[in-house]
């Protein structure tokens, strides 16, 4: 076997040359600023939230969790306490979401229910709350444990709509 020793040098100069220079564009370019992070993650969590919403369940709910933990984690520490509330509750909102969706089938509550998690898809949680209520209120006469799950759900996801109406109304398609 024969080698060719210039074709060789001339190989490992460019892959050292290639990497000296991605090293340095690293150096070059400005990190991004910690509100632009933070804006960045709080409009992922809502656009995955409202595809939540309206698409087909998880196969998991620990995918939907382990994605907003994962977000939680990357936040940087100059957000506003009021930035990490807001992504609280869209994961405990997608979580009871989740729930939901998966005991109103059997329950029969397909459509209602259809009908509040659309106006969430649509930014608009004051619908929202109220298909909710009027969904709470159909269920009320049930005393059964399956009842009050979706009570409980429904319930959580109304008190996190309400709490923090102007960013889950924020950015509604139109």
């Amino acid at each position: 076997m024969s080698y060719d020793v210039i074709q060789f040098y001339n190989r490992a100069l460019a892959i050292v040359a290639g990497l000296g220079i991605a090293a340095l564009s690293f150096r070059l370019l400005p990190p991004l600023s910690p509100a632009f992070r933070t804006r960045r993650l709080m409009t992922l969590t809502l656009r995955d939230l409202r595809r939540l919403a309206i698409g087909p369940i998880p196969r998991k709910p620990a995918d939907w969790e382990g994605r907003m933990y994962s977000r939680l984690f990357a936040v940087p520490d100059a957000a506003a306490p009021l930035q990490r509330a807001q992504l609280v509750t869209a994961l405990s909102v997608g979580s009871a979401i989740i729930q939901l969706r998966g005991i109103a089938r059997l329950l029969g509550l397909g459509p209602e229910l259809d009908a509040a998690l659309e106006a969430i898809a649509r930014g608009d949680s004051a619908m929202a709350t109220t298909r909710l209520g009027q969904l709470d209120g159909a269920l009320a006469a049930r005393p059964d444990a399956a009842g009050l799950q979706v009570r409980g759900s429904i319930l959580a996801i109304s008190e996190g709509l309400i709490q923090h109406a102007t960013y889950f109304d924020a950015g509604a398609p139109e």
